[in-house]
């Protein structure tokens, strides 16, 4: 072994024993007749003292060594005159007898250091670099305990982890599929799973009737913070359940984890929202509940006063953002930008300010009296000192555009404290949703989901109306997962294809081997995915999913790093009987 300690471990209580450590040097510092290393491994950083008095040739060939070198050094424990507490490592230092060089290393091009001077491209090409950072570390040691004990867990609860194919059949329903051509059957593509769906069903079928698996998965869709092409799912099923046995087996994982990593402990229920009051209150199937700023219908209050803007509009919204009267124009110009920016589409703002002096002042005061800008605020419950904020237009479009406000006036006030954590389940979506372009119905979820019982005599008569047997488990206004009961009969199955426009033989074709699977008893069944990442970037701390994975990609898709994707060999394409289309840029 190169070493007999790592760089985290020693103590005060080691001072004056004798050990080897290897690891890379941090930084090297020369102060007098004195070099200072600091050296780091995986563990920890600790400090090694090169005295020039008592060895001066090996203080010589200190001074000499470069960021990043990997070392091997052998001394003793001491107590430091100068401890630094911010580190564990930090009452000791080794006092350096012998030194050597087990490798050199170029100037590395940013600083492998928490706060590092590197940007997301430069330290994505070089991530390997990048992962010797102790923030990262941390984020991938944290990743490394939740899978264990989310194993454990489930464990303990009789399931058992079952692993499913990555070479599929297409089934091109919701996201794109990555496919994969065969060269064993020319003319013909496996696809990578979006998710381990009609397996995990199929292993209900076939008696296992608790499976879970942490699962790579695959979607070929646009990139964004929490977003990557691929990624990780905790995925489970349950046969003989019902909506209420998965949410409380599930539930139990969630509140489990936060024990385990936060030291949190929800000892209540967590909150259960309906689909349609998500959206009339916040605006999105996954709220951020850590605040409340509900969204106010006020439309009934705005007509009839001649101003076509809100006469003319469908829906009129409103929030109330406590202690904000005194927002400058200023202020209310950069709300106003926020909310007309492209991505959100607002044609303006309107607000309201009761004033800390019992005044009100509003920018539609030329169509509004006090009186009835007083009404508004009652409505909106409103006080001195608030400010009431308020779009218009269709409904569903604006209160996207109120929800986008909404968060942004939440992380303006610091109302979005990431350690702080609010669960809740939404419930009762639809199960289909309506497309213009191509005037047909598509499953909000999935194709196997159960619509609710109480809903089946609305499948032919007002389809769109039908509610799933679906759930959300929200973190924080992230969806960190979700999931369905299933459909197990095969007729229900079938009228659910037809009602998607699937023909029998397109059925049969894309889910023939389920369909026909239902035809040997297929039990009661449901679950749910959770999406790993994204768990663990929240209990992280984190924006973004990417930080919490060893090697992702960037929003392109790309992996800078190995320089993916890339064209191949035409030998490659040859023998799997492909031709290549140029690409015609728009």
């Amino acid at each position: 072994m190169f070493r007999d300690k790592t760089c985290g471990e020693l103590r005060l209580s080691d001072a004056g024993t004798s050990v080897t450590l290897a690891g890379w040097v941090q930084r090297a510092r020369k102060m007098g007749g004195m070099t200072f290393v600091d050296m780091r491994d995986r563990y920890g950083v600790t400090q090694v003292v090169f005295n020039n008095e008592t060895d001066a040739a090996l203080c010589e060939m200190a001074n000499k060594l470069g960021r990043e070198f990997v070392i091997q050094v052998t001394g003793d424990v001491a107590e430091r005159s100068s401890k630094n507490m911010n580190i564990p490592t930090g009452e000791i230092e080794i006092i350096a007898r012998k030194l050597v060089i087990l490798n050199r290393s170029d100037v590395p091009p940013f600083t492998i250091e928490d706060d590092t001077d590197g940007g997301d491209d430069i330290r994505m090409k070089y991530r390997y670099l990048d992962l010797r950072r102790p923030a990262i570390r941390r984020n991938l040691e944290l990743r490394h305990k939740m899978a264990f004990e989310i194993r454990r867990y489930l464990d303990e609860k009789g399931f058992i982890e079952v692993e499913t194919p990555v070479l599929i059949k297409s089934t091109p329903e919701g996201a794109r599929d990555f496919v994969v051509p065969s060269r064993m059957n020319p003319g013909e593509f496996y696809a990578l799973p979006q998710s381990p769906q009609t397996f995990k069903q199929l292993l209900m079928v076939s008696g296992f009737d608790r499976y879970f698996q942490i699962v790579k998965c695959f979607r070929d869709e646009d990139l964004r913070a929490d977003r990557q092409p691929e990624f990780t799912q905790i995925d489970c099923e349950m046969s003989f359940v019902e909506q209420e046995d998965v949410l409380q087996m599930f539930e139990g994982l969630v509140k489990h984890i936060f024990r385990y990593v936060k030291d949190i402990d929800f000892t209540e229920a967590f909150p259960r929202m309906t689909w349609a009051d998500a959206m009339k209150y916040y605006g999105c199937d996954k709220p951020d509940t850590r605040f409340e700023m509900k969204f106010v219908e006020i439309k009934d209050l705005t007509v009839g006063k001649g101003f076509a803007v809100l006469d003319d509009a469908e829906y009129v919204g409103a929030i109330c953002a406590k202690g904000c009267a005194d927002y400058t124009r200023k202020q209310l110009d950069q709300l106003t930008d926020f909310v007309k920016r492209p991505q959100i589409g607002a044609k303006g703002l309107m607000w309201v300010k009761l004033e800390q002096d019992g005044s009100i002042k509003s920018s539609v005061s030329k169509f509004y009296s006090e009186e009835e800008l007083r009404v508004w605020a009652d409505r909106c419950q409103a006080e001195a000192g608030d400010l009431i904020l308020i779009l218009c237009g269709e409904t569903m479009k604006t209160r996207k555009q109120l929800c986008e406000l909404r968060l942004e006036m939440g992380s303006r006030l610091g109302l979005r404290d990431p350690q702080k954590f609010s669960c809740l389940w939404v419930v009762d979506f639809p199960l289909f949703e309506w497309d213009e372009e191509t005037q047909r119905f598509y499953a909000m979820h999935h194709p196997f989901t159960s619509p609710n019982p109480e809903d089946f005599d609305k499948l032919d008569t007002a389809t769109g109306e039908v509610r799933a047997t679906a759930y959300d488990m929200i973190v924080n206004g992230n969806e960190l997962g979700g999931g369905s009961i299933r459909i197990h009969d095969a007729a229900l199955q079938d009228k659910m294809f037809r009602l998607l426009g699937l023909s029998e033989a397109d059925a049969q074709y894309k889910f023939g081997f389920l369909m026909d699977a239902f035809k040997y008893g297929a039990p009661p069944h449901g679950g749910l995915a959770f999406g790993f990442d994204r768990f663990v970037s929240i209990l992280a701390g984190l924006d973004s999913i990417r930080d919490v994975i060893a090697f992702p990609k960037n929003n392109s898709g790309r992996d800078v790093m190995i320089d993916a994707p890339s064209t191949i060999d035409q030998a490659q394409l040859d023998e799997l009987a492909l031709a290549l289309v140029p690409v015609t840029k728009e």
